[in-house]
């Protein structure tokens, strides 16, 4: 008898640093396929256009590192890339980098955005049914916009880039024992004229737990608002979203 309960508790000694791993130290990391509509327009002006966009595919990965040592965030890197094109056929006159596209052109419109964000979070709870993380976000945007009269083929090119300082929060929910959950994410900003929103909520699947290693599939939706003005004399107002499909392991 005595053997048996000596051995259970070695067993449990040797299992107790591998159970706690998880609470001391977690490294995520995962990509998203995102079906992207895109709505809206820019120009170098106040007055934004409005361009017919084509729906693309685009991808988004990031890693995540969470620890326990206390007053220190946790750290989250997100990259995503937003490409999308299409040709409009303008309603009325537009101007960009000095040349007017009069009304009734055929007009190639190519919006590339990459977004890079680096998100600083604590976790208030966390736990098998609940978890909420708030924290601050230093989304950096690197964009180019580019015009080209199909007939004419006379064409126009602007970039812009800056660092938006924003709000960030995510909130969890899991059902025990089935591997299922939910979760909504979100970064936003708001002030003078600019809005920037980058908003997810998916539906998540775990088909791999055990002590070494965490796989779990997402399906959801995504809503990124780009409202800028006069940012590097690139005024926009663009809309992103769609549903997408992603892949998270937890080590």
């Amino acid at each position: 008898m005595k053997k048996r309960v000596i051995a259970a508790a070695l067993g449990a000694l040797c299992l107790a640093p591998a159970t706690h791993a998880d609470t001391l130290l977690g490294l995520y990391a995962g990509a998203q396929g995102w079906n992207t509509s895109t709505s809206g327009g820019f120009s170098e002006t106040s007055n934004t256009a409005d361009f017919d966009f084509d729906s693309t595919t685009n991808a988004s990965v990031y890693v995540a590192f969470e620890h326990f040592v206390p007053l220190v965030p946790n750290v989250k890197v997100n990259y995503l890339q937003l490409d999308t094109d299409g040709v409009t056929n303008l309603n009325a006159a537009f101007e960009f980098e000095g040349t007017v596209y009069e009304a009734n052109t055929s007009l190639l419109t190519d919006a590339s955005i990459d977004s890079a964000d680096l998100i600083l979070y604590y976790e208030i709870f966390d736990n098998d049914l609940v978890s909420f993380d708030i924290g601050v976000n230093g989304k950096y945007i690197d964009g180019t916009f580019y015009v080209e009269d199909v007939d004419s083929g006379e064409s126009g090119e602007a970039s812009f880039k800056g660092i938006i300082p924003m709000a960030y929060s995510r909130v969890e929910f899991g059902l025990p024992f089935t591997g299922l959950g939910v979760y909504a994410e979100g970064s936003y900003l708001s002030f003078d004229d600019h809005e920037v929103r980058d908003i997810q909520a998916a539906l998540t699947y775990s088909f791999v737990e055990n002590l070494a290693i965490d796989m779990t599939l997402q399906v959801g939706y995504r809503d990124i608002t780009v409202d800028i003005e006069d940012l590097d004399d690139i005024y926009a107002d663009l809309g992103f979203d769609g549903v997408f499909a992603g892949l998270e392991i937890h080590f």
